[in-house]
């Protein structure tokens, strides 16, 4: 008996009949509701941005990301061995890329579920979650302050000044402490403070640095960098 393979054997159960199993209209809709709450968690990003050089190209990726995710989960929700084999994939990629500010990995989070809601037909849960999230970013980010604390670097040479150097400060800011204290070559000292100044007023840095004995001072802002 003669096996023969015609030409639609060959596509039988291969890439047309995928294909054929995959709905355009629904994968659309996913991925450009992906696209408009990516595009939404972009502008809260941007609002909402209080680190110290805002990075275009990481809020452009957030959009990405959520078209990218909403794209993968529809590949491999309709099929097991796809599926399998897409979470072995992405189990070998390494991310070199440093996260400083815990916020950005919230949005990266937030970007990443925005597309696998979308991805598994969930959209109306995708955007009303989208929208609470986006709510308190704004709410708690841009409302409620939060005091930073300043570190302030005194470089003297006479170690008497120590005493006059404490209590300027002592009458400018709401609290201060001594974080370190080093004696550098040539008999010079270096004192650091972390202070809280009162209502942002930093004209006392001047009178600091008009002293007899003070070399140099700087004031330094720490929010998880450091910005002179």
């Amino acid at each position: 008996m003669e096996n023969t393979v015609n030409f639609k054997d060959i596509f039988k159960s291969s890439i047309l009949e995928k294909t054929g199993s995959i709905s355009i209209i629904d994968s659309l809709i996913g991925l450009l509701v992906a696209f408009f709450i990516g595009l939404f968690i972009y502008v809260v990003y941007k609002k909402t941005f209080s680190g110290v050089i805002y990075s275009h190209t990481f809020n452009i990726s957030l959009i990405i990301m959520s078209m990218a995710t909403s794209l993968i989960i529809m590949g491999i929700s309709s099929n097991v061995l796809l599926s399998l084999g897409m979470v072995g994939a992405l189990s070998i990629v390494r991310f070199r890329t440093p996260i400083k500010d815990p916020m950005d990995i919230v949005y990266l989070f937030w970007a990443i579920i925005v597309g696998i809601l979308c991805g598994a037909g969930f959209i109306i849960l995708a955007i009303i979650g989208s929208v609470l999230i986006g709510l308190v970013l704004i709410i708690f980010v841009n409302k409620i302050k939060i005091e930073n604390p300043y570190l302030l670097v005194v470089r003297y040479q006479d170690i008497s000044v120590e005493k006059s150097l404490n209590h300027i400060i002592s009458e400018h800011v709401n609290k201060f402490t001594i974080k370190s204290k080093s004696v550098m070559p040539g008999n010079d000292f270096e004192l650091t403070y972390e202070i809280r100044v009162q209502n942002s007023d930093m004209n006392f840095i001047n009178t600091i640095s008009s002293m007899v004995g003070i070399k140099s001072a700087v004031m330094l802002s720490y929010d998880g960098n450091f910005t002179a």
